[in-house]
Formats: structure tokens, sequence, C-alpha cells
């Protein structure tokens, strides 16, 4: 059984970010929220800074092969928004899930 789906909506993005706890580093910023459910749910933004549309997918596979491999081990119930930043799509998915084990340690406060 699946144990994450996508935020696919805006109003749920901005609830993220304007309720949620926040933790940044130069390769990412995660943002978190309970959303009272037995489901984590992700979202996933790369701005058109960040480059064309090649990287920009890059960056977002790179995340989505970090979070995979992070995903039974996190706690559940939580809106998870990962904003990719520039250097997201030059590195390699075990640096990002290193940095997302870190940084949801000390947001979910384990």
């Amino acid at each position: 059984m699946k144990r994450t789906t996508s935020l696919n909506q805006n109003r749920l993005f901005k609830r993220v970010y304007y309720k949620g706890a926040v933790q940044s580093s130069p390769l990412l910023v995660i943002y978190m929220l309970k959303n009272n459910t037995n489901k984590n749910r992700i979202g996933i933004t790369v701005s058109k800074k960040i480059g064309k549309a090649v990287v920009r997918n890059r960056a977002k596979r790179v995340i989505k092969a970090a979070y995979s491999e992070l995903e039974l081990s996190l706690p559940v119930g939580f809106d998870f928004v990962f904003v990719a930043r520039f250097k997201t799509a030059g590195s390699k998915s075990t640096q990002i899930k290193r940095i997302m084990q870190k940084n949801i340690k000390v947001l979910a406060g384990i």
C-alpha cells in the first residue's frame, strides 16, 4: 500500500507554506505540516530561476529519488513541500537524502 500521495492543489501548498515549520539548506528547503491523515503528502517546487525544463525536471527526479529511499523511515501523517535550490539539480540523490533525513528529524522533533 502506498504511504505517500501528492499535493496537487495550490491551497494545500499555501497552507504548508504559511502554517508549517521550515528548515533550509544550500541544496533544499523543506516545509512540514501535520495533515491529520494516515498518509504523507508531498509537493515539489522548482522555480524557473533554477534553469530550463531539463534542469528543473532533473531536480525533481533527484528529490523524488531521495524521498522514496527515506519514505518508510519518515513519520506518517505529514505534508511535505520540497523547494529545490540552484545546486539541487547538480547534486546526487544521496546528498539530498542526507539533508532530508537530518532536516526532517529537526522539524519532527525526533
